[in-house]
């Protein structure tokens, strides 16, 4: 099975299919939320799931959470492994990919000079991890330099050349949150097997967004929120750790049982005491998405950026820094205008026509980012265009 085939079947269809899509979750206020990369809303179902099992641990909190609500995480493993190709026994769940990544960055065993590959348009807590092993451990950080927009040839060569035998870790983002650029991971994991060097991707822009199979990629970590494209309630994170690396990795916190065996090591009741009402809410979340699925998710929210771009495409200065004319293209573009105060056109945007985008800026990479969701009908990206130009004005 190809997990990455181009599904086209929703650029054609029509619109009445997405408003009933629309109704199931909440009206969204003050603004209009194009902002969804950063947080997703959550399904009507899925709110009243944490409402409700909230209200169910405050009769009994301690049999009720542990006892009862708990009992229901080995199969949302399952539910979640077969949406991203893995075994269940390989998920942890956490609050974020934040977390999944500092337990990835600072598990791995490394010793003084070893070398670990990151750019400069990683995430910037991923980045400062590493940059604090660097500074406390004596590990060497490299940085791979090329262009947001440049080619995937280009990208393979920047990692190729930065590569040495003391190469021990790479650090790779599937889709950057910066434009929505989307990296050749697979082909960069395959590179890394071959020369016995550790792969750690940052899935938290493409999971749920569009097709990915963790068995494809053969990375030895993934990570990803569950509160972006998923739409689980937010403070819900998965830690997928291949299990040739799960013995070999330390744990970010020291597990309450010992010996720690296995992806529990990993998970989130090494907290302490969390709330295991928003967990409910994981549940309904991926019975609702997988009744759309993944391929047509991504088509979607592709018609969806291709169509407001065509839109805003004439405006006088416009521009991309994000490539549209690929499949790979999904929910996230960054655009900006010749000329203009970008952060002045984001307040704008939200202050008087009560829009919300995201200002971004990074490198000399500087733009708003515009992220719809399935929700939204076409009718709101005509409401985004006209607030636009007439925020120009």
């Amino acid at each position: 099975m190809n997990h990455f085939a181009v599904d086209r079947s929703a650029e054609g269809a029509g619109e009445a299919e997405w408003a009933r899509i629309r109704a199931e979750y909440p009206t969204q206020g003050p603004f209009l939320n194009l902002n969804n990369a950063a947080v997703s809303p959550p399904l009507n179902v899925v709110e009243e799931a944490v409402v409700d099992a909230y209200r169910f641990i405050s009769r009994n909190p301690d049999y009720n959470m542990w006892s009862k609500l708990d009992t229901a995480l080995p199969g949302i493993k399952r539910d979640l492994a077969e949406l991203i190709d893995c075994a269940p026994e390989e998920i942890a769940l956490n609050r974020n990919s934040s977390e999944g990544l500092s337990t990835a960055i600072f598990g791995i065993p490394l010793a003084k000079g070893d070398q670990v590959l990151i750019s400069p348009w990683d995430y910037p807590s991923v980045r400062a991890g590493w940059l604090q092993r660097q500074g406390r451990e004596g590990i060497e950080v490299v940085n791979c330099t090329f262009g947001l927009l440049d080619s995937d040839e280009d990208v393979i060569e920047a990692y190729l050349a930065a590569m040495t035998p003391r190469t021990r870790v790479l650090q790779l983002t599937h889709m950057y949150h910066w434009n929505g650029r989307v990296l050749p991971v697979k082909r960069l994991c395959e590179i890394a097997r071959e020369r016995n060097i550790i792969t750690i991707v940052d899935g938290a822009q493409t999971f749920a967004q569009m097709p990915v199979s963790f068995r494809e990629l053969d990375c030895d970590f993934f990570v990803t929120s569950l509160h972006k494209w998923l739409g689980a309630p937010v403070g819900n994170g998965m830690l997928i750790v291949n299990e040739r690396q799960i013995d070999r990795t330390w744990p970010l916190l020291a597990p309450f049982d010992q010996p720690a065996v296995g992806i529990d090591k990993f998970d989130h009741w090494n907290l302490g005491t969390y709330n295991s009402a928003i967990q409910a809410g994981i549940a309904p979340a991926i019975q609702f998405y997988k009744k759309i699925g993944a391929a047509r998710m991504h088509a979607r929210l592709r018609e969806l950026s291709r169509y407001w771009v065509s839109l805003a495409k004439d405006i006088p200065g416009f521009g991309l820094h994000t490539p549209t004319d690929t499949d790979c293209v999904g929910a996230i573009i960054l655009f900006s205008i010749d000329g203009l105060d970008i952060q002045e056109l984001e307040r704008d945007l939200r202050e008087k026509h009560r829009v919300h985008v995201k200002y971004r800026k990074v490198e000399q990479v500087e733009g708003l980012r515009v992220s719809p969701h399935i929700y939204m009908p076409k009718s709101d990206l005509d409401v985004f265009v006209t607030a636009l130009r007439s925020a120009l004005k």
